[in-house]
């Protein structure tokens, strides 16, 4: 039976309502491709917690848990792993986001990020974050 990882990730949206992307390093699994910032959610540990804790490692920033706004979810299975990421969207954090894990950050406008290569579960949530942010603009 696959072992379950809970990923938790972050759209994190700018003023000008465009979407931050993290580029897989080339050491990891969907190295090269493009994702929400994020990472593992440990045992015992919430979502938000994880996230908010993985934003501070991977990115600088500051964030509070109230201010994640659970979006969806998707899974994938990679070995034997089964992997269930559980997006939030943020727009309000302290400090300017930058690369401390050897990644490639860029934001992007919401209509561009179905032309960006990324992991199976992240392509429908993409998507789905297009699809809201585009409708609502």
């Amino acid at each position: 039976m696959a072992k379950t990882v809970y990923v938790a990730a972050g759209a994190l949206i700018d003023r000008d309502g465009r979407v931050l992307l993290a580029q897989r390093p080339d050491d990891k699994s969907y190295a090269g491709l493009w994702e929400f910032p994020g990472g593992k959610v440990k045992i015992d540990e919430r979502p938000g917690t994880a996230l908010a804790r993985e934003l501070k490692e991977e990115l600088g920033i500051d964030t509070d848990q109230s201010c994640f706004a659970p979006f969806g979810f998707a899974t994938d299975d990679l070995e034997d792993i089964h992997i269930l990421i559980l997006l939030f969207l943020c727009r309000k954090w302290t400090g300017t986001p930058t690369a401390l894990e050897q990644q490639t950050l860029k934001w992007v406008e919401p209509e561009t990020l179905h032309t960006y290569p990324m992991p199976p579960p992240d392509r429908p949530l993409a998507a789905q974050l297009r699809d809201l942010l585009c409708f609502n603009a």
